[in-house]
């Protein structure tokens, strides 16, 4: 699928309709657009809170207006090795039954469950991105 900035919204309900599982892990170069689509995502899944990078805290947790969990949403671009991730509880995480977003999964490639979605982003021109899916 192809997209400009605008049809953003678009974008995200086309991965919640389409992702053939809730595990889904975001490939794609640095601004290629990974935690733009995850916000929008989130508030298609109806979370009370505006999504936010977890880059410096690593997860952030997104619940709807009734307080009941919706998804975590991983930034691993700052782990070290695979171990920080497995300190951080993600074994718990990813058991959760929640929606899991991961930016820069290749971090962490061996802790990821086989029935984790690849979603790519690419960066096509300042306005329009491109996202493939793969769940090899």
């Amino acid at each position: 699928m192809t997209f400009r900035k605008e049809e953003l919204h678009l974008a995200a309900s086309h991965v919640l309709e389409n992702a053939p599982g809730k595990m889904l892990c975001f490939f794609g170069d640095m601004g290629a657009g990974k935690t733009t689509l995850i916000k929008s995502i989130v508030k298609e899944l109806g979370a009370s809170d505006e999504a936010n990078s977890p880059t410096f805290g690593l997860v952030n947790e997104y619940h709807d207006n009734s307080g009941n969990l919706l998804a975590y949403h991983f930034d691993f671009y700052r782990l070290e090795n695979e171990l920080e991730a497995l300190d951080l509880g993600l074994d718990d995480y990813l058991s959760s039954g929640a929606w899991i977003f991961i930016e820069w999964p290749e971090k962490i490639q061996s802790l990821l469950p086989q029935d984790s979605v690849s979603i790519f982003l690419h960066f096509i021109d300042e306005n329009t991105r491109s996202i493939d899916f793969s769940t090899d």
